[in-house]
């Protein structure tokens, strides 16, 4: 009985595994496709590469400043 339990929990496990890893591509295959119709795909894409330039220099601005306190705190030693 408790093999039947451990396999059919295992198989249940795989199904959802998998049911997670095809439903997202099977959904943005058919969004994109809905967007490239309408003409909105590169508004997307316009919005993506907005934000990532925008995270970047977020970084960028980060790094300066721990990089400026770290030398502060180098040279009041």
């Amino acid at each position: 009985m408790s093999n039947l339990i451990n396999s059919y929990n295992s198989l249940l496990s795989n199904l959802l595994i998998i049911l997670i890893c095809l439903v997202p591509q099977l959904m943005l295959a058919a969004s994109v496709d809905f967007l490239r119709s309408i003409g909105k795909i590169y508004s997307v894409i316009g919005v993506i590469v907005i934000l990532f330039l925008a995270l970047i220099g977020y970084l960028i601005y980060l790094d300066r400043k721990i990089t400026r306190l770290e030398n502060q705190n180098l040279n009041d030693e």
